[in-house]
């Protein structure tokens, strides 16, 4: 699996495969977001990983994290989301937080556990996402996920971070 990092020529493909599994796509091209992709031998994107950083680079919201359909189960997915934990925790986040209404068990399978949407929206509240859903009232439909992060991206207790 080789991972690119998102260029502005990227960004309209990466969109249209978001949609179609169903992901939000606001701020795909802000500088607060870190987006990476995968490409088939074709050049299709089969999968994407990334983050957005929350103000003072403390929290991180995991997002877009995705696999093409046809391919699910591979544990592409995985190590997609383990890329992102280890880049944000080398850019300093200690928390990584995420919204998820149908993937809750592929999640808390990589240390997440079930928080307070509204603690997240509190701690990331200049994410694009955030700022998207509270515009819209999708917020109080959705559910959220938190999971400490340490130097190396593995899971800390939270009590190694206060």
């Amino acid at each position: 699996m080789e991972l690119h990092p998102v260029r502005a020529q990227d960004v309209a493909a990466l969109a249209e495969f978001l949609r179609r599994v169903d992901l939000t796509v606001s701020g795909l091209d802000a500088p607060t977001v870190r987006l990476w992709l995968v490409r088939d031998a074709v050049g299709a994107i089969i999968g994407s990983t990334g983050y957005e950083l929350g103000a003072g680079g403390r929290d991180v919201l995991i997002r877009s994290v995705a696999v093409d359909p046809g391919i699910r189960s591979s544990g592409m997915g995985r190590r997609l989301a383990r890329f992102a934990f280890d880049r944000a925790s080398e850019e300093g986040a200690r928390q990584a937080w995420l919204f998820s209404r149908r993937s809750g068990p592929f999640w808390q399978s990589l240390g997440f556990a079930p928080a307070d949407r509204h603690a997240l929206a509190d701690a990331l509240a200049t994410t694009h996402q955030v700022q998207l859903f509270r515009q819209t009232g999708q917020l109080d439909r959705e559910v959220a996920w938190f999971r400490p992060l340490s130097d190396d991206g593995r899971p800390r207790t939270l009590a190694a971070i206060r």
